[in-house]
């Protein structure tokens, strides 16, 4: 069954129940995502060309040439930003984002590289710090006022996991937490309150033993997840994707109190709808007035759009199970409007691999929802890449979806016009940074495979993007000055 296309497997699982509204044969999400075939696969997929990368050396970080410190920032002028003239491989194509600092992994403290997820906060005075995911443990770093990454330290991988490139980060108040597919590694959680009075000439390497905030795992067999959510209005994480998958929860959403950070205790979870990838958790304010006030999680699948009410940890409900046209797997979304939960953009991470449905082309598809009614959201429209790739992790930000779409590096689209036309027509991406200039030749300006930025962050105060790359190390971006 591995190698088969997956496209091919899924054919016919979704039926169509009338128009953008599918509903999942579950017998066949039963067969064939329940037990692992599909994840199963992409990984092996994603092993295969990160092996393929190791040995053509692009993941020795050092090889990279830094930013100078000497340098403001290089502004896209003429569609690139040129690290070392008239060097394609330190020339990156770009529209409206300046690029105002690069360090390679190496330089961010790492052995091996193979950057990951990322996350920030911005500390009470105004001070902003990231958290750079690698494959041996996170760095640290703070943003300067001019844009520039000072590496602070840095917090190794859970000491009794094994290595793994999956390293996912989120935010609760001045804390982060790191989950990773490692087995037993559970979920790290660190103050990055420790960073304000680092010295960046000693950089700090944290220990688990000592300098851990908290720690979560669970007591399961394999302690690994896929991705940790943080809802901070309600004072909770979420594991997704918790292994193993034929545990008590089914690798579904397991909950977990950050009431108290160094304490962290288990309030229940669910595996009802199988494995859960990712998801989004946050109190429902939107049009559907029956769940006005609930505790809802958008939860992102494999096979579809799952909505939860875990309002009570312990007695979790589904409220809708919808897939799409074309689906391979559902990786990630996000709503387009916290305080009005009426529209929600998704991408499907196999779909170009696969050449599955709207994105048979290799042109990246992002999946525009209607959630008006969270017992039957509608997918109304997409919008599809100007360049070959897969997206990745996505957030939104004032009306803004801010998209890490590996080879392709940082797209930005606006989306201001889906709650006047949610056929997704009216999308324009407005900002681009391809971090990966390797494939810029290719046709269709990118190449489908898994390379290129994992994520990033977009919610800092100063403008300025984190962005998070597997092979390179981190840039870090901000919009062009407009008149």
């Amino acid at each position: 069954m591995a190698l088969l296309n997956i496209a091919t497997l899924v054919a016919g699982l979704a039926v169509l129940s009338s128009a953008k509204e599918l509903v999942v044969d579950m017998k066949l999400k039963a067969d064939l995502y329940d037990p692992g075939f599909v994840h199963g696969r992409i990984m092996a997929t994603k092993h295969q060309v990160w092996e393929e990368m190791a040995e053509q050396g692009l993941f020795d970080s050092a090889q990279y040439k830094t930013f100078g410190d000497e340098t403001d920032y290089i502004p896209c002028v003429n569609g690139t930003v040129a690290l070392i003239p008239d060097d394609p491989g330190n020339t990156f194509r770009c529209q409206d984002l300046d690029l105002f600092d690069f360090k390679p992994h190496a330089e961010l403290g790492s052995l091996s590289g193979r950057g990951a997820g990322s996350w920030g906060w911005t500390s009470p005075e105004g001070r902003e710090f990231v958290a750079i995911a690698q494959e041996d443990g996170t760095a640290f770093a703070e943003v300067s006022t001019k844009g520039k990454l000072v590496y602070l330290g840095r917090l190794p991988q859970y000491d009794r996991a094994p290595i793994s490139m999956w390293r996912e980060i989120k935010g609760y108040k001045s804390y982060i937490l790191i989950g990773s597919e490692a087995e037993r590694h559970g979920i790290q959680i660190f103050d990055l309150g420790k960073l304000v009075d680092v010295n960046p000439s000693s950089p700090v390497v944290f220990s688990n033993d000592q300098d851990l905030t908290g720690f979560w795992i669970e007591g399961l067999p394999l302690g690994r997840s896929h991705n940790v959510v943080t809802n901070e209005e309600m004072n909770y994480g979420v594991a997704t994707g918790f292994q193993p998958r034929d545990g008590p929860l089914g690798a579904g959403l397991v909950f977990f109190d950050l009431t108290d950070p160094s304490n962290p205790q288990t309030l229940g979870g669910t595996g009802v709808d199988g494995y859960v990838h990712d998801a989004q958790c946050i109190v429902y304010r939107g049009p559907d007035e029956k769940y006005d006030g609930r505790d809802i999680c958008y939860g992102y699948d494999e096979d579809s759009l799952t909505i939860f009410d875990v309002s009570d940890k312990e007695n979790i409900k589904v409220i809708s199970n919808t897939s799409y046209e074309g689906f391979v797997y559902t990786h990630q979304g996000w709503v387009l409007d916290p305080e009005w939960q009426q529209y929600l953009i998704t991408d499907d991470e196999y779909d170009e691999f696969d050449k599955s449905g709207l994105a048979a082309d290799g042109y990246p598809v992002s999946y525009i929802w209607d959630i008006s009614s969270l017992e039957s959201p509608k997918q109304t429209g997409h919008y599809k890449g100007l360049r070959k790739g897969i997206d990745h992790n996505q957030y939104v930000k004032d009306g803004f979806a801010y998209q890490s779409n590996y080879g392709l590096g940082l797209s930005v689209l606006d989306l201001h016009s889906v709650s006047s036309d949610p056929t997704g027509k009216g999308i324009k991406e407005v900002a681009f940074f391809d971090t990966h200039p390797e494939d810029d030749h290719l046709p269709g300006g990118g190449n489908v495979t898994f390379t290129g930025s994992w994520s990033h962050y977009p919610f800092f105060p100063s403008g300025f993007i984190v962005i998070n790359t597997m092979d390179r190390g981190a840039f870090v971006v901000k919009r062009s000055a407009r008149d």
